[in-house]
């Protein structure tokens, strides 16, 4: 029915709150690679002040309409790019690098909420001058954990929300565009960021890990899905670090 970005936490896209914690951090225009369903994700923004303010219609006169309160996303630059329903991750970064500004670029996916400090990430990347950094995370926990006693009784029973093996790839990249003309392809479908590109980049020691202690939540199940929701509407989502 849509794209999962557009799943709603709150009764807002994930992505929206993506964006949101962006933009908390000073980074308020994004470019956005389109795939399946792509329309809906373009709807959302070409409507967006209608779907989010309270507004007057004038029935007679077509295109007049009053709107009567303003959000904080006025200042938000959002550049929406087709890259091809079968395109694969390293393909859609590579044809959407024609509207990038500047030498350094944060790129996330659409479905994994963090705490993560954005500017502290981007400090970290330019103190160590390589071409990209990843954000590595602890794996959430999905099952309860059961400790025992020696005749097998439970005798406490814990909702695992984190375990302790090493870091997975939580996202939140920074690279530098160096990156995407000497390691990423436009012209196949068949590019996947996280094998060859990342692989080639991490054997050439370009690529350093950014370790974030704080909270990071994909949204995989529907589970999940549910957790995240109910984080926020019990006024607990650890992600919403603006006002």
């Amino acid at each position: 029915i849509r794209p999962k970005p557009m799943l709603e936490i709150g009764g807002r896209p994930i992505l929206w709150h993506i964006m949101k914690l962006y933009a908390a951090h000073g980074l308020t225009e994004s470019i956005l690679c389109l795939g399946y369903k792509g329309e809906v994700i373009k709807d959302y923004f070409l409507n967006y002040k209608a779907y989010n303010s309270d507004l007057t219609v004038h029935l007679g006169a077509p295109g007049s309409i009053q709107y009567h309160n303003r959000n904080g996303e006025e200042g938000w630059r959002v550049t929406l790019v087709e890259t091809g329903q079968q395109a694969q991750t390293g393909t859609r970064v590579a044809r959407a690098t024609r509207y990038l500004q500047g030498e350094t670029f944060c790129l996330t996916y659409g479905d994994g909420l963090g705490n993560i400090d954005i500017q502290q990430l981007l400090r970290f990347h330019r103190a160590h001058g390589k071409l990209g950094t990843v954000t590595g995370v602890r794996p959430p926990g999905r099952f309860g954990e059961l400790r025992l006693k020696s005749d097998g009784v439970v005798c406490e029973f814990n909702e695992k929300l984190q375990t302790s093996e090493g870091l997975i790839n939580g996202g939140f990249f920074i690279f530098q565009r160096e990156f995407v003309d000497r390691y990423l392809s436009a012209e196949q479908d068949e590019c996947v960021l996280e094998r060859e590109p990342l692989q080639r980049l991490a054997r050439d020691r370009e690529l350093v890990v950014y370790e974030h202690q704080g909270f990071w939540q994909p949204m995989d199940t529907y589970r999940e899905y549910q957790l995240l929701n109910d984080l926020w509407n019990g006024g607990n989502a650890p992600w919403r670090m603006w006002s």
